[in-house]
């Protein structure tokens, strides 16, 4: 998320909510702010301790609320391996979750491929199977650390 700044990905979530008729309230905006500061994914209880410092009496249902609003929204991911969160790169549009999580680091890249997507909705189809949402990942040791 380096390559773009917090305020200019604020605002961008902003007019999407805008647009769709939802509000940014303040505590939603702190989470999704401190969310575009991290490096990787990042545990509920720690983005809590986080907030309390612009939100002191925060309590777990405040993010709790705050993160299912922001995954709604298709604002953030939650990975389900490693019980996390981490900001959607191109939240603009509605996409398949492909993830790659070194369990050495904890860093997750969001990758896109319409190969995985399409062959797994494929195989889904041939079982009967519709698929609402998708979300693939995949654990491992990522290019920096099997460097190191």
């Amino acid at each position: 998320m380096q390559a773009e700044t917090t305020e200019h990905l604020i605002k961008r979530a902003e007019l999407m909510c805008q647009r769709r008729g939802v509000r940014m309230t303040p505590t939603r905006r702190e989470v999704f702010a401190i969310l575009t500061k991290q490096d990787g994914a990042i545990g509920a209880y720690d983005l809590l301790e986080l907030l309390k410092a612009e939100v002191p009496n925060a309590k777990p249902p405040t993010i709790y609320r705050a993160l299912e609003f922001l995954q709604t929204q298709g604002f953030v991911h939650k990975v389900s391996s490693a019980n996390s969160y981490v900001l959607c790169s191109h939240f603009e549009k509605h996409h398949p979750v492909q993830m790659l999580i070194c369990s050495l680091c904890g860093n997750v890249q969001e990758i896109h491929s319409s190969g995985i997507h399409q062959e797994f909705i494929a195989q889904a189809e041939k079982q009967g199977f519709q698929v609402q949402h998708q979300m693939v990942e995949a654990v491992g040791i990522c290019e920096q650390c099997n460097h190191s």
